[in-house]
């Protein structure tokens, strides 16, 4: 991998880590589109942390707020809204954890290919169009997640394993249909993202220290910065253009890039 792919991944990261189009899937794409070199465990590792300090730097308030809001139900023995948004965060990574734990080699054995791609892009890329519309007579404020809303969309979240689907896609639709606005909606799965990606960082971390691969620091440095550059920009970008936009044109991204695998798929093979 030359320093120009390192540059393309680590914006991919960046870019479709917190978008509704699939990180996973625009990861695997120009290996089997273009056939670069796999990005490898350490490069891996460095993107992720990327997107987590960006995510982290962007919500640090709120972050704060839940965790002394948790220390101070604790001590009152009275639950506020901060330690209830925490207890629907802590929620909403369990049905992930549990079914990441259980089908983890499934999953990278046999749901990696560009059908799969193809067809979990425009299936879901439907959904959240349907959520979408559902979206538009969202009464739900954040004042009313609680741990119950938080499973229900951390079980969705779990369904984002299989490439394609996209993470925040798939939560952010959950969310809709729940009848939370589409503000709402964003700003939970990005908060919901920073245990997933911290956990899935340490896991990735872990084996790296124990494997024996030489690590090519420039590469590692190059890619977490403009991974977490590109990120912030990303989510702040998102938010400030969600309630003018919507998520028509993510939809019609998903349609589009979904018809074009499929004919790719057809003709090539």
């Amino acid at each position: 991998m030359d320093i120009f792919q390192a540059v393309v991944l680590a914006l991919l990261q960046g870019f479709t880590e917190f978008l509704p189009v699939s990180s996973s899937a625009h990861l695997i794409l120009p290996s089997q589109l273009l056939g670069w070199p796999d990005q490898g465990l350490a490069f891996d590792v460095a993107v992720h942390v990327g997107t987590l300090v960006a995510v982290m730097a962007y919500f640090r308030r709120e972050l704060v707020d839940m965790g002394t809001g948790c220390i101070t139900a604790v001590a009152q023995r009275s639950i506020n809204h901060d330690a209830q948004l925490g207890l629907a965060v802590i929620a909403g990574v369990i049905p992930a954890g549990i079914i990441g734990i259980l089908c983890d080699d499934f999953i990278e054995t046999h749901l990696r290919s560009l059908w799969v791609i193809a067809a979990t892009t425009i299936g879901f890329g439907l959904l959240l169009w349907f959520a979408h519309h559902v979206g538009k007579r969202a009464r739900r404020g954040e004042e009313q997640l609680d741990w119950r809303y938080g499973l229900l969309i951390g079980a969705a979240q779990a369904i984002a394993l299989i490439p394609g689907t996209s993470r925040s896609g798939i939560t952010i639709t959950a969310a809709l249909l729940l009848g939370f606005s589409a503000t709402v909606s964003a700003r939970f799965s990005f908060l919901l993202s920073v245990p997933l990606i911290l956990a899935a960082g340490s896991l990735k971390t872990l084996q790296l220290m124990q494997s024996s691969m030489d690590v090519d620091w420039v590469f590692i440095s190059l890619g977490a910065v403009v991974a977490c550059v590109s990120a912030y920009l990303t989510i702040r970008w998102f938010l400030l253009l969600l309630e003018r936009v919507g998520m028509l044109p993510f939809v019609v991204y998903r349609l589009s890039l979904g018809l074009f695998l499929v004919v790719f798929l057809t003709f090539s093979g």
